[in-house]
């Protein structure tokens, strides 16, 4: 008995898909050709990592750190990595999408155009998000773009890594964490005030911070206002919420 699938007619392709396949090969062909007539300088590339590496404000955009979920480098960095070594192509997309399930299929990708190296992740991502209170769905149309579009950064900050030569992303990651210990030439004291500053704004008081640190403000070192950088950064730019970092103790009652 033939396969019920293989007695189905044969769909046309329509014209419009027809079209789009034959751009889509002429763009990578033409990508491949630019690619190759105009290959990238190494030490020009590594030259400009180092100076870009070496400016604050790269820095501290450059690593992620969520609790009990992991910390590194971070999408922003890869970006501008890539950016750098160049003939580097990078993305993600949206290929399906079921309200019904409440779930997305997406895929990532990362294309060294140069050398043909190539890296891709496909998965799903549910239309949820966790919570204190458990998991929670998303049905607004806005944050089922967002929750996607997050888990996509991450999956397009493998790929990129992976394409990348290793020693590079090394040598730029001990840069970014000098960078980062320096810090913009204020004195420690100086840092350590502005840090209770901008958290401040968060509403995370200075006791949370000392739990967070494990010691007191007098002792806080340039690793450990580095450290409260790097959850800055996660909260305001990557959408962590700031009691993963500092949760509230709860109020003790004497008896």
């Amino acid at each position: 008995m033939s396969n019920a699938v293989d007695m189905l007619p044969n769909k046309p392709a329509s014209q419009g898909a027809v079209i789009e396949s034959h751009r889509a090969v002429a763009e990578v062909a033409a990508a491949v050709r630019v690619a190759q007539d105009n290959p990238r300088d190494t030490s020009r590339a590594v030259e400009q990592v180092r100076e870009v590496c070496g400016r604050l404000a790269v820095a501290e955009r450059a690593f992620y750190s969520v609790p009990n979920r992991g910390s590194g480098l971070s999408v922003h960095i890869a970006r501008e990595l890539a950016r750098i070594w160049g003939n580097a192509d990078y993305g993600v997309r949206e290929l399906a999408r079921d309200d019904e399930t409440g779930e997305s299929e997406m895929q990532a990708w990362a294309w060294d155009v140069e050398t043909n190296t190539r890296s891709t992740r496909s998965f799903i991502v549910p239309h949820a998000k966790s919570t204190k209170q458990g998991r929670k769905a998303l049905v607004d149309l806005n944050d089922i773009y967002l929750n996607n579009q997050n888990v996509g950064a991450r999956a397009v900050r493998e790929c990129i890594f992976s394409i990348l030569p290793g020693w590079l992303t090394s040598e730029a990651e001990q840069i970014l964490k000098a960078t980062l210990q320096k810090g913009d030439g204020a004195s420690v004291e100086q840092r350590r005030e502005a840090a209770i500053e901008k958290f401040r704004d968060l509403n995370v008081t200075e006791q949370q911070m000392t739990d967070y640190i494990g010691r007191d403000k007098g002792h806080w070192s340039a690793s450990d206002l580095s450290n409260l950088t790097r959850a800055y950064m996660s909260i305001t730019q990557d959408g962590i919420p700031a009691q993963d970092f500092f949760p509230e103790k709860p109020v003790e009652i004497p008896a």
